[in-house]
């Protein structure tokens, strides 16, 4: 698993329980499937910026809410 995927995702599903969504309740809002957010959520997906956008919309935030401060790393993980 990416280690940024995981991060990103982990910060999805935290901003979805905070706006007391589902994940099939988010993926309807971004015109997703449902299983696709999961596997986005566990970051065993890597997302396109369109679906990160949609996701954000849907979620009312903007996309450096969720990716701004992610630590630069390494190829072989975060430092």
């Amino acid at each position: 698993m990416d280690p940024y995927l995981d991060i990103l995702g982990q910060r999805i599903r935290a901003k979805r329980k905070e706006l007391g969504m589902s994940q099939e309740g988010l993926a309807n809002e971004a015109g997703l499937d449902r299983s696709y957010v999961g596997r986005i959520e566990r970051g065993e997906h890597n997302l396109t910026f369109v679906s990160l956008v949609r996701l954000c919309r849907a979620m009312g935030c903007d996309v450096a809410a969720l990716t701004g401060d992610i630590p630069a790393g390494t190829k072989q993980g975060l430092t």
